[in-house]
């Protein structure tokens, strides 16, 4: 075998794909301004959050759909807090994240903890690393993070604040969770991007929609991650055999394993 390859076995492989590309537990409908699809909810989410008859909101019925009315980021400002009141968003982050229409085109900006809620499409960052003898460089998430504690993870991996573009975001998050600078590392490359479309594990009623870029690097002798920002339980330089079967029994992050597949699969 290739150093630093994984061989996975194609039912797991399948078993992946059909998780990462699932349709949602239960029907929603599109959310959109001005005519552009910026998201999708669960028809009644907004009955739950006491916003029906808000000027911030229109239900369409010839078209069957919620529309976000006035200035889009104010607007989605204010439904934020109101999700939040409720108990209806994940864990709030202060963070806001660019909001796109179908093409693309950033329209405005969302708190963080509402985008599964509304189903607005994100976008992350993650970057893969091979360590001595082609051994993985891995972390392991905090046990107590929001979003999949203590599951292991690629080496660094984030969501895009708006903020910041795709390489800024990759030289921040590599800074802060591993403590890494990037002209530290060797051979950086873009390796793709994937998508994936799912249900959110920690909302009932949210719905994951992101687009993941990831990287590949190595690190040389003698650098080795420190975690910055206390969200890291630890780091572990894997060898192949491990990472397997860890990725097996479904160990990682959905989005760790989808990045870690392609990654190795184009070595």
């Amino acid at each position: 075998m290739r150093a630093g390859a994984l061989r996975l076995a194609p039912a797991w492989r399948a078993h992946l794909h059909a998780a990462a590309d699932c349709p949602p537990r239960r029907p929603r409908v599109p959310l959109t301004w001005r005519g552009e699809r910026i998201g999708s909810v669960e028809p009644e989410l907004f009955e739950r959050a006491a916003l029906v008859g808000s000027p911030l909101l229109r239900w369409r019925d010839v078209q069957g759909t919620w529309e976000v009315v006035g200035e889009l980021s104010a607007s989605l400002a204010w439904i934020a807090f109101a999700l939040r009141d409720r108990g209806l968003a994940h864990a709030w982050r202060d963070e806001q994240l660019a909001v796109r229409n179908e093409a693309g085109a950033v329209l405005g900006t969302v708190e963080r903890a509402v985008v599964r809620p509304l189903g607005i499409a994100t976008q992350a960052v993650h970057l893969v690393a091979i360590g001595r003898g082609g051994a993985h460089w891995v972390q392991q998430r905090a046990f107590d993070k929001a979003t999949d504690p203590g599951l292991w993870d690629t080496l660094v991996g984030g969501m895009v604040p708006a903020r910041d573009s795709v390489e800024e975001a990759l030289a921040r998050e590599t800074w802060e969770e591993a403590g890494l600078r990037l002209e530290q590392v060797r051979d950086l490359r873009y390796g793709g991007r994937l998508l994936t479309r799912r249900p959110f594990r920690e909302l009932a009623h949210g719905y994951v929609v992101e687009a993941i870029e990831w990287y590949a690097c190595t690190l040389p002798p003698g650098v080795a991650p420190a975690n910055q920002d206390g969200e890291v339980a630890g780091f572990r330089c894997m060898e192949p055999a491990e990472v397997e079967g860890r990725l097996e029994a479904e160990g990682f992050t959905i989005d760790a394993s989808l990045v870690l597949e392609a990654a190795f699969a184009s070595r």
